[in-house]
């Protein structure tokens, strides 16, 4: 799986390096390092006004804070290795 967080401008400002730091640690807690390629990426065009936009495989999600974080990467990422 291949998730891209975005870290435009706009997203950074929104909270990206959190959520960056977030997803490697959650990463890390599943075990799933072998599972998951995690990388950056510059604006997808999904911009939301609140939130960080991330891509996990072909899917686009946007509005992602640190609040949603835990049922995100439950429902959108988790989910989907099970």
């Amino acid at each position: 799986m291949i998730v891209q967080i975005c870290i435009g401008s706009s997203c950074h400002i929104k909270g990206a390096p959190d959520i960056v730091a977030m997803l490697q640690k959650a990463v890390e807690e599943n075990h799933l390092e072998n599972d998951i390629t995690l990388c950056g990426s510059f604006c997808q065009g999904k911009c939301n006004r609140v939130g960080v936009t991330i891509q996990v495989d072909d899917d686009i999600y946007s509005g992602v804070t640190r609040e949603g974080f835990d049922a995100f990467f439950k429902e959108k990422i988790l989910a989907k290795l099970r």
